[in-house]
């Protein structure tokens, strides 16, 4: 990739900002976002950071710890109310619709070039979908697009704003690992590309100083417990999580995560900071996005590690959009509200949940977004296992064991009384093992084979039947009534664990 040093145009100067309709913009997602908060259920990951909450720490083997305590507050303020815990998460796509305008103000865009950006990111496949969930990649989208608001304020005027972006970037890897990554990408691109006289104020060194300061709790958490996330990312690239894609359809990816019809935007936001001279002072966040593809493609990193840049690139390549539109006389203008339109309504059939979940199995919905099964079924999981609990003697000493947290975080949720859930994935590892008084367990989501070796007896008690007939991880697994068992819990626990 060539990258161009050649002496700058003179730096776009802010427009007047198109404050209300970019708000009503930003309110009108978050309201579309709280109106179906309460739709299917729980996703996996807000049932596992539930319980991670209530056991609080500097940090998890799989995580910092922002979203899970954020998930227990939450909870705490209206307990079993899906659409409170989803109220930060309506609120943060919100924002990032918001940072959008914000951005395409920054590199000389005008009241429709501000309009026109935050609206493609308002109807875009990735805001929607982690907009709708509590989850630390809604937190993380939100992070890398306010950090490239304040970094590229800070290329452009220095000062006390580093301190700004210090802060923040230390809030955002309480949350995720991923900004770090940003972060790595801009200072490389402005090694680069320039400017680097940037290197020679105290203020980018004071902003990184505080940054390490704020996250410095988590990362000595995670060097006391043998930097867990290190071998959790290992786990990742080797494809072991739900939303992990093979590496060929990494790049195909990118031209979804926003819109198909979209990619032309962005794309010459892309082109734009790398070639344009009036924008060469941020030409270092053309190198990060090129650096970064390359970096999670061949380390095995998720497609939507990238999303985060979205904003930006969209931002910098709404004014050639429209000036595209311009040039092409109506019939070019006329096609801009169609793809939006398209955009969003394929976006919030595929992302949100406005289909009857009984329809899932038969449409395509599952197939593109996997978190959409992870929705369907969990208080009838838990159900299922409560049946095969009263099919055994009240008086024994029963735990429940599960195969991955989403399990054991809907057995906490849905069935405290048979709790606590024990599981061997991830942070519950470390929550057990069960008591040694406990010879007898109910299981799911565990080969058979295994539990024959720790148990005397292993017979079925029971089915998981989310009632539609939707075939996501847990449908038609078996509840297993496990007893006699014949290790202690301290030697079958290290055989449960799992990272992924």
């Amino acid at each position: 990739m060539a990258v161009r040093t050649a002496a700058r145009a003179p730096t776009p100067v802010r427009p007047a900002l198109h404050r209300w309709p970019l708000l009503a913009l930003a309110a009108g997602v978050t309201a579309l976002l709280l109106a179906l908060a309460g739709r299917y259920g729980y996703h996996r990951d807000e049932l596992y950071f539930l319980r991670a909450g209530r056991e609080a720490a500097l940090g998890y083997v799989d995580q910092p710890p922002l979203t899970p305590l954020l998930a227990a507050a939450m909870d705490a303020l209206a307990p079993g109310s899906l659409t409170v815990l989803r109220l930060p998460s309506a609120l943060a796509a919100g924002a990032v619709v918001l940072l959008t305008g914000l951005l395409a103000r920054e590199f000389g865009g005008g009241r429709d070039a501000q309009l026109f950006a935050a609206a493609c990111a308002a109807v875009s496949s990735i805001l929607l979908a982690v907009g709708h969930l509590l989850s630390t990649t809604t937190f993380d989208l939100l992070s890398w697009a306010l950090l490239s608001w304040l970094l590229v304020r800070a290329l452009r005027d220095g000062g006390a704003v580093w301190l700004v972006a210090g802060a923040v970037a230390g809030l955002a890897l309480q949350n995720k690992v991923q900004p770090a990554f940003l972060l790595a990408g801009v200072v490389l691109g402005l090694l680069l590309a320039g400017p680097r006289s940037v290197f020679r104020s105290p203020w980018p060194w004071a902003g990184g100083a505080l940054a390490l300061a704020v996250w410095a709790p988590n990362l000595l958490w995670q060097a006391a417990h043998g930097w867990p996330q290190l071998a959790l990312a290992e786990a990742i690239a080797a494809g072991g999580s739900g939303t992990s894609e093979p590496w060929y359809l990494f790049l195909p990816f990118q031209l979804v995560l926003v819109s198909p019809v979209l990619f032309p935007v962005w794309m010459a936001g892309w082109w734009r900071l790398l070639r344009d001279p009036a924008l060469a002072r941020w030409r270092s966040f053309a190198v990060a996005y090129a650096v970064l593809a390359v970096l999670f493609l061949v380390t095995g990193g998720k497609p939507y590690y990238l999303a985060g840049l979205y904003p930006l690139l969209l931002a910098a390549g709404a004014e050639r959009a429209l000036a595209w539109a311009r040039r092409g006389g109506a019939r070019a203008r006329r096609v801009l509200v169609p793809a939006l339109a398209l955009s969003l309504a394929a976006s919030a059939v595929l992302m949100l949940p406005v289909l009857p979940a009984g329809w899932l199995p038969a449409t395509p919905v599952p197939a593109v977004n996997y978190d959409a099964g992870e929705t369907i079924g969990w208080p009838r999981f838990a159900a299922a296992v409560q049946r095969a609990r009263a099919g055994l003697p009240a008086g024994a000493e029963v735990v429940v064991l599960t195969g991955n947290y989403g399990e054991a975080g809907a057995l906490d949720r849905f069935a405290p009384a048979l709790g606590p859930a024990y599981s061997g994935h991830n942070a519950y590892w470390t929550w057990g093992p069960p008591p040694e008084s406990a010879d007898a367990a109910l299981v799911v989501g565990l080969p058979r084979d295994d539990l024959t070796r720790w148990f005397g007896e292993v017979r079925p008690a029971g089915r998981i039947d989310n009632g539609v007939g939707l075939d996501n991880d847990e449908q038609g697994r078996t509840v297993w009534s496990a007893s006699d068992r014949r290790l202690p819990w301290a030697e079958i626990w290290p055989q449960l664990r799992r990272l992924g």
